[in-house]
């Protein structure tokens, strides 16, 4: 997703929390029945946008309890505010929010999608699975390509036009499995990520046990680490994955290349 880390902090704007970057006027639009999601929008996107947000209302503890299973915790209350992100309303400008947990990082804004309320809410897992990784691995890497997948299992893939294994392969497969990009602004890095969790997926792990092996790992962890502890080896898996990837007779068409999901 589109979520640049601001460590820089706002008065609150009229209704709400302070959002990263929304700087308008908030309509709350309800809570969530377990109430651990505020849902705000922005009015100025009229009856699209209102129905965006009662779209998100309406499934937003569905994603928290995927979002807990999936990281083995319970998280904290967020915010989330529904606006033309970067001032898309197809869901293409993202997803933001501050921190890397749920204090920090728990006003999230997501990019309206008029007409398509699955955009939205997986806009919503990628951040909300973020502020479960609790101040690591969000920022980098590992911890991207981990919150698209599971923006991508929560939400059956609604955001496959957001794919970055294919610009992996384009830019001649680098190495991003033994190292760690310190950006998670980078696709070619985010696609070797989402790639090689395709790849563990396909070879009998499950995405739980992925998301509790980078968040073990933390910041300093690698793709490589991953491997090892889930497999406990010390093998490195670069050159079997590799050599997997370009076996695969479609080549990489997607960020599951492998079709784990």
């Amino acid at each position: 997703m589109s979520h640049p880390l601001r460590n820089h902090h706002h008065k609150p704007t009229s209704g709400g929390p302070a959002w990263p970057s929304f700087r308008g006027t908030a309509q709350q639009v309800g809570v969530s029945p377990s109430g651990a999601v505020t849902v705000y929008v922005d009015p100025s996107l009229g009856a699209a946008g209102q129905q965006n947000a009662q779209d998100l209302l309406a499934d937003a503890d569905r994603v928290v309890a995927a979002n807990n299973a999936l990281f083995g915790t319970k998280g904290g209350p967020v915010s989330v505010i529904v606006f033309a992100l970067g001032g898309a309303t197809d869901g293409t400008g993202g997803a933001d929010h501050m921190g890397c947990d749920f204090q920090s990082g728990g006003a999230i804004e997501v990019c309206a999608s008029f007409g398509a309320p699955a955009r939205v809410s997986a806009l919503f897992e990628a951040e909300l699975s973020e502020c479960a990784m609790g101040g690591r691995l969000c920022g980098i890497s590992t911890g991207e390509a981990l919150s698209r997948w599971c923006a991508a299992t929560t939400s059956n893939n609604a955001l496959s036009d957001f794919a970055t294994a294919p610009e992996w392969v384009a830019a001649k497969v680098p190495d991003w499995v033994t190292q760690t990009d310190t950006s998670d602004q980078h696709p070619v890095s985010t696609g070797c990520g989402m790639a090689f969790i395709s790849w563990l997926l396909h070879k009998g792990q499950s995405l739980n046990g992925i998301a509790a092996g980078l968040v073990g790992l933390k910041d300093t962890g690698t793709f490589e680490a991953l491997y090892q502890k889930l497999t406990n080896t010390t093998d490195n898996p670069w050159s079997s994955f590799l050599s997997d990837v370009k076996a695969l007779p479609g080549g990489v068409t997607s960020d599951d290349p492998f079709g784990a999901a």
